[in-house]
């Protein structure tokens, strides 16, 4: 990836990696979001190291590609945490409770939406519908889907699957 090549990605053959995902997809119709969508796929988030190649892949600017990076919120260009909490913030969770919800693991975890704990064990997104509408709030912990999630049963969520943080109770 260039000079630019950070050594989360440069590590063990990534950048490589990273070149034959945008190389495999570059002729695509529209191939830009299905090479982000890869490369988050395979590395956890898009690498700003990234960039270079699928600018000179796609012949756009590096305005461009960050513009779309930036603006769909479920690419990441950090990395995130071993877990990843998301809370429901649609209209139906929030008329249930979901803003309480939210400053209250916000509280828990010490960090804000779309921050990862100190310790990298979690990181909090707010997402605007999980489908899960009759059974809101719902939450969504590593892919599983929770509803009619209270303070205290967000907590069990969390104790049941994952260590606490420092500086965190139980």
């Amino acid at each position: 990836m260039g000079d630019a090549v950070t050594d989360t990605q440069a590590s063990g053959g990534d950048v490589e990696r990273a070149r034959l995902t945008v190389d495999a997809l570059a002729r695509l119709p529209g191939a830009l979001l299905p090479i982000l969508h890869a490369l988050q796929d395979e590395f956890g988030y898009v690498d700003d190291a990234a960039i270079p190649l699928i600018t000179d892949a796609l012949n756009l600017s590096r305005a461009e590609v960050i513009g779309v990076l930036h603006f769909y919120h479920d690419f990441r260009t950090t990395p995130g945490g071993r877990h990843t909490l998301q809370v429901c913030r649609a209209e139906a969770c929030q008329a249930m409770g979901s803003d309480a919800l939210v400053r209250h693991v916000e509280e828990r975890l010490g960090v804000a939406m779309g921050e990862t704990t100190e310790d990298g064990a979690v990181t909090l997104r707010d997402v605007y519908c999980l489908g899960n509408c009759a059974l809101s709030p719902a939450v969504m912990l590593d892919g599983r889907l929770h509803g009619r999630v209270t303070p205290d049963r967000v907590d069990a969520i969390l104790n049941a699957t994952v260590e606490a943080p420092a500086g965190s109770t139980r």
